[in-house]
C-alpha cells in the first residue's frame, strides 16, 4: 500500500469524515530537503470531520499529526493542513 492509501485508510478509521482531499505535491519539492526520488513526501490534505467542531486550528492539527504520527516520523516530510469542521 503506498503511503497515501495508508494516510487516507488512517484518517477514515480515526474520524468521522465527511470530504477528503489528499494530494501529493512531491514533484513540487524535488531537491529540497526530505524530499524523495519516488514522491510520497510533501502531502496537502484538505479534512472537513464534525470531530473538529469546537476545536481550535492547532488542535485539529495536533489530532491529525497524532493520527498519523509514524508516516510524520517515516515517509512524509510535510502535511499542509486545511481542517475544518461542517460549520466552517
Amino acid at each position: 500500500m503506498n503511503v497515501a492509501a495508508i494516510i487516507e485508510q488512517k484518517l477514515r478509521a480515526s474520524l468521522t469524515i465527511s470530504a477528503l482531499e489528499l494530494v501529493d505535491e512531491s514533484d513540487k519539492h524535488a531537491g529540497h530537503a526530505g524530499a524523495t526520488p519516488g514522491g510520497e513526501s510533501h502531502f496537502r490534505l484538505y479534512l472537513v470531520s464534525a470531530d473538529f467542531t469546537g476545536k481550535s486550528r492547532l488542535a485539529r492539527q495536533r489530532e491529525i499529526y497524532h493520527i498519523l504520527k509514524q508516516e510524520m516520523a517515516g515517509p512524509v516530510h510535510a502535511l499542509a493542513i486545511d481542517a475544518r469542521s461542517p460549520e466552517d
